[in-house]
């Protein structure tokens, strides 16, 4: 966790994020409905990739000003950052805060469950973009339509009066472009390795440190330079790693002192007999209701799978399942839990929370749906 943290803290000293953002809102001005698309998938890209989520915060200022020009309000942004993001760390594939922690916590190789994972967030994104574009066409017809035309001056005021026409937002370096190739590079390398050379934690450590390198010699990082910025990027990471720690004693203290073994006694005997379509979606609600107070998707992982994961060999289903029920759960709570990030977002564009929920609540009913057929469908087939 600590060298992904450094990996990424330099990948973002380089610029190379901020500007590959820049060059696509400059090519994409007058066809912000592609943008959207675009936005949607490139950060729904990241979210199941490496769990982007905090990162999204220093998109708000580039690409809201660039929606409102176009006539859109400023949810339009926000949901195709957000709404990107969330989706993403939702149906996480090589995450590797959620899916692969959860799959070692569980027991598993991380490989297994990819494919539905990957199916749901293929559909996932597909119907979130639709969704945005479906309301963004619907504002900018009408803009009384929006949900917060009442605010339309306001905060047009705030986003409109830094945008300066002498931006030059038209080049992309090169070396930008080959930073963002390497960038995604390393995750390619890293499934190769997983699934066709046997690697595992010491090995994607160990690639992800010498990416951090080749980025650094690309970027012309001096030496000490290189070493303060990774050492920031870890420490941006350091809680994740103490909540692993944390967590994984938790369980430690569970399983010498015989509480696991109690807990799983008990629920086995409530599970014994229960049909598997039940039972997995009972499951992804339980990891929905759970996160709502263990926001981490790392620390929750290592805490609740030693448990749930044999309950699954009790009732005959795949400890796979568990796992994609465990990101299904705590993926779509995210869209709405305010003890995650969606707060942070909402004060960025100076949404309210009612008029998120407003928003974002008929899609949530959609993805609970396509979330639950999902995980029903990999049980029985």
């Amino acid at each position: 966790m600590l060298v992904i943290g450094g990996f990424i803290g330099i990948v973002n000293h380089s610029g190379a994020f901020s500007a590959g953002i820049n060059r696509l809102s400059h090519v994409m001005t007058g066809r912000e409905t592609w943008l959207i698309v675009i936005v949607t998938a490139l950060i729904s890209l990241g979210g199941t990739s490496f769990g982007m989520a905090e990162e999204t915060i220093a998109f708000y200022p580039i690409l809201v000003p660039i929606f409102i020009a176009a006539g859109y309000d400023a949810i339009v942004a926000l949901a195709a950052i957000y709404l990107g993001s969330s989706i993403g760390t939702m149906c996480s594939t090589v995450n590797p805060f959620s899916t692969i922690i959860a799959s070692n916590a569980a027991g598993i190789n991380w490989t297994l469950g990819l494919n539905s994972r990957l199916a749901l967030l293929i559909v996932g994104t597909v119907t979130c973009m639709l969704y945005i574009i479906r309301y963004a066409k619907r504002v900018k017809a009408d803009p009384t339509k929006s949900l917060i035309y009442s605010q339309k001056k306001e905060i047009e005021a705030r986003f409109l009066k830094n945008v300066s026409a002498d931006q030059d937002h038209s080049k992309l370096e090169k070396h930008h472009s080959l930073i963002l190739v390497l960038f995604a590079s390393t995750f390619f390398i890293m499934v190769y390795g997983v699934s066709s050379l046997g690697w595992w934690f010491e090995e994607m450590t160990t690639l992800f440190f010498v990416s951090a390198i080749v980025i650094a010699i690309v970027d012309r990082i001096p030496e000490k330079q290189f070493v303060t910025e990774f050492i920031q990027g870890a420490n941006d990471l350091l809680g994740v790693a103490l909540i692993i720690a944390i967590a994984r004693g938790v369980t430690v203290l569970m399983d010498n002192g015989m509480i696991s073994d109690s807990i799983l006694h008990a629920s086995a005997a409530m599970v014994d007999g229960m049909d598997k379509g039940v039972f997995i979606v009972v499951m992804m609600f339980l990891f929905s209701g759970i996160s709502f107070f263990v926001p981490s998707s790392s620390g929750l992982a290592v805490l609740s799978m030693p448990i749930m994961a044999p309950l699954a060999d009790v009732v005959g289903v795949p400890r796979d399942n568990i796992v994609s029920a465990y990101q299904f759960g705590m993926g779509l709570m995210a869209f709405i839990t305010p003890t995650g990030l969606v707060l942070a977002s909402l004060a960025m564009v100076n949404v309210t929370f009612d008029k998120w929920l407003k928003f974002v609540l008929p899609l949530l009913g959609i993805l609970i749906a396509l979330s639950a057929t999902t995980l029903l469908i990999s049980v029985y087939i």
